[in-house]
């Protein structure tokens, strides 16, 4: 009798305890440890770039270290996925470009929804591109381009990041642009197609100016023009290419938070908070600058705002890579 009194008593002191510590654990604050922001494309490209000139800001603001992790291939839609099956605990995050509106219409086989297999977070930043060739080519604007197109036919080479790179969405709204089908050479990052171009192993590089500014201030590059209605602030001298005669041409490039599906509403809202924070850092905005990259417009800055964008986007590109046939499994 007394045995099973010492049992029972045991037993409930024990639930009792692990009632409290669970009590204590779920009241607990979100951040309660580090956050790790993926990055599904490599280590020192354009999106990265982004990625760690905003985690420590935003590590900051939240009280909490975010670490970058790179999660690379398939053109983006691998890192997307281990986010996606991540436990939604709000320790894990995403941020990823246009590939997140194009990439339903790019892959045949695409093992989640971006639409809905996900909590929106933020949209974060706008990044123009640029489209420059290898420093030889006889060609300073769209109109010599155009005429050395012409005579060389396809044995003009363009490269590009990989399928769902932004690279290669670019090069395929420039060839329906141009009316011609050039030599596309994909590569497996935007490193090693740069490093096709500074070597003079491709002609073409349509890349966001994150990667491009750089090697056009040194002149191991030639610009051909902007991909923006405008002219980009850190490239006043270069000309877009619609202000040349190439209708059509409006892109940029833009980056987005997000987060497993069933993330609580309240990381999703402190993450975003923070980043709206990290954006007003005086040494973020100048570095962004720098790379030609603007802070995505106040609207946009919400998961109501990503997730109506993301929308529009993915409808706008699928009749686009529909039309270049452009697919992969």
């Amino acid at each position: 009798m007394m045995l099973d009194c010492t049992r029972r008593l045991r037993a409930t002191v024990a639930g009792c305890l692990m009632a409290s510590l669970a009590g204590l654990a779920s009241a607990q604050a979100w951040p309660a440890r580090a956050v790790t922001l993926v990055v599904p494309f490599a280590a020192g490209g354009p999106t990265d770039v982004v990625a760690r000139t905003l985690a420590g800001p935003i590590g900051k603001a939240l009280g909490q270290p975010v670490a970058v992790e790179n999660k690379v291939g398939l053109g983006g839609t691998l890192g997307a996925g281990h986010v996606m099956r991540a436990v939604p605990d709000g320790y894990t995050f995403l941020l990823h470009h246009s590939g997140m509106a194009t990439a339903p219409a790019l892959y045949r086989r695409l093992p989640y929804n971006p639409l809905t297999d996900f909590e929106p977070v933020s949209q974060v930043v706008d990044v123009p591109m640029t489209l420059i060739a290898r420093k030889d080519v006889p060609a300073g604007s769209m109109a010599e381009l155009q005429a050395h197109m012409k005579a060389k036919g396809d044995k003009v080479f363009i490269a590009h990041a990989g399928v769902g790179a932004a690279s290669h969405l670019c090069s395929m709204v420039f060839q329906q642009a141009v009316g011609m089908d050039l030599t596309t050479m994909p590569y497996q990052g935007t490193a090693p197609a740069m490093s096709a171009l500074l070597t003079g192993q491709v002609d073409l590089l349509c890349d966001q100016t994150t990667n491009t500014t750089p090697h056009l201030r040194t002149g191991l590059v030639r610009m051909i023009g902007v991909t923006t209605a405008q002219r980009v602030k850190t490239l006043p001298d270069s000309p877009t290419l619609a202000e040349q005669g190439l209708a059509g041409i409006d892109l940029v490039v833009w980056h987005g938070v997000y987060a497993p599906k069933g993330t609580p509403r309240e990381a999703i809202d402190k993450f975003g908070a923070a980043l709206r924070t990290a954006l007003k850092d005086p040494a973020v905005l100048q570095r962004l600058a720098e790379l030609g990259a603007t802070p995505a417009a106040d609207a946009k800055l919400s998961p109501e705002g990503l997730r109506s964008w993301l929308k529009q986007e993915t409808d706008r590109w699928a009749p686009v890579i529909k039309a270049a046939g452009a697919y992969a499994d």
